[in-house]
């Protein structure tokens, strides 16, 4: 019977032990009493925290210590410093308010976190949480963090995914979202440059969602435009202007090739193509650009080199119509030329096409003879120019013989 179930269950204790573990007090008064004796040298913070880290369980209490270097204490739900007493006051949040002391406490979290790897994590979610709070933080404390985060943006500590904090409705109804982040990219530019900006928001999908951070009756590119132009900040309007056309052309390619696919009729694509030319503001150039690729990628193409150039002459000419109606101007016969000769380049099935392609162009009175021996003399581009020039040689030496014969 010994061994039996006489024997007290080990369960609780383990429980209970756990819960004293988990108790951040006495890790928050090493921390608060550490700062509190450093002060505002912030070389001296950065070596008290390399030190605390192998005394200290920074890894079960990341969200403690971090609440601490930036808020000077624990913060409850909504960004008010919870209750307790323990606090100091040397933090972020009370620190100068310029850039040149946002550097120097971006260095003291990126020593850290170079020192202890996995603090990288908590600290993403740290700045994530912060910006959830902006609310409940002063003008000048919600300064110091947008500051603050656009240099951790810049240097790469952070990733870029934070941003999604301020797509909070509350934060962007009230227009907390889009002051702070005028702070914020400001400083991020001012460290790096646009590039670094377009590089990041890319990464994480975010280069089209800018407009995101006012209300749904301010999300114009006008409204965008101005107010990051008006707080100093162009590059950034401008990248976002660009964007917004390369969605919008991203929208009509797809719309076409739908056209196309339903075999609507041309005169139909032609009209709805103009209205949406001049809504989105597009040069003819761009337009039969986009109207290229649209016509290129509604069909699935011959693997056969001697098959496909058949059959891509009965499908341009079957569109001959639309690519005409977009080249009323000769920059855009000659962009229509270097995208057919980057396509054939690109494509190398269509490599021997291209004289016949451009012929067929030529006889359907889409590319004028001017265009064509401008194209050829020096408007051409380095991908398959040799082969392409050898192709069209006898064509444009008949083209200038019909002109000589003419005059």
């Amino acid at each position: 019977h010994r061994g039996g179930t006489e024997q007290p269950p080990v369960q609780p204790r383990v429980k209970i032990n756990e819960k004293e573990r988990f108790d951040p007090t006495q890790f928050q008064e090493s921390i608060v009493q550490g700062l509190n004796q450093t002060g505002s040298d912030l070389e001296a913070v950065a070596k008290f925290l390399d030190a605390s880290g192998a005394k200290l369980d920074y890894r079960r209490y990341a969200e403690t210590l971090f609440d601490i270097l930036v808020a000077g204490g624990m913060l409850a739900p909504g960004g008010t410093l919870s209750d307790d007493l323990t606090r100091t006051e040397f933090c972020l949040f009370t620190a100068q308010e310029d850039l040149e002391t946002m550097q120097a406490y971006a260095q003291v979290f990126n020593k850290l976190i170079r020192r202890y790897k996995y603090l990288e994590k908590g600290f993403e979610e740290e700045i994530k949480k912060l910006l959830l709070f902006l609310k409940g933080f002063t003008e000048s404390e919600r300064n110091k963090l947008a500051m603050l985060t656009g240099i951790l943006l810049a240097n790469g500590n952070i990733s870029a995914s934070i941003l999604n904090s301020l797509y909070n409705e509350n934060l962007v109804k009230e227009g907390v979202s889009a002051a702070f982040a005028v702070k914020l990219f400001k400083s991020w530019i001012n460290e790096k440059d646009i590039n670094s900006v377009a590089g990041s928001l890319r990464k994480v999908g975010m280069d089209n969602r800018l407009m995101e951070l006012f209300p749904a009756n301010k999300r114009s590119c006008e409204h965008f435009s101005k107010y990051f132009t008006d707080a100093g900040l162009k590059e950034l309007s401008d990248f976002a202007r660009n964007q917004q056309s390369i969605g919008a052309r991203k929208e009509l390619q797809k719309e076409l090739q739908e056209q196309m696919a339903r075999g609507d009729p041309q005169k139909e694509i032609i009209a709805f193509t103009k209205e949406e030319m001049k809504k989105s503001n597009l040069s003819e150039q761009a337009m039969i650009n986009i109207i290229w690729t649209s016509v290129m990628s509604c069909v699935e193409w011959n693997k056969k080199e001697e098959l496909v150039t058949e059959q891509a002459i009965k499908h341009l000419k079957q569109y001959s119509l639309l690519l005409k109606a977009f080249t009323s101007q000769g920059l855009s016969e000659l962009s229509l030329l270097l995208k057919i000769q980057e396509y054939c380049y690109d494509n190398i099935h269509f490599m021997k096409a291209f004289q016949k392609i451009v012929v067929l162009l030529y006889k359907a009175d889409v590319l004028s003879e001017e265009a064509i021996l401008k194209w050829y003399t020096d408007a051409h581009v380095a991908k398959g120019k040799s082969v392409f020039l050898e192709q069209m040689k006898k064509f444009v030496e008949w083209l200038k013989n019909a002109e000589e014969e003419e005059e």
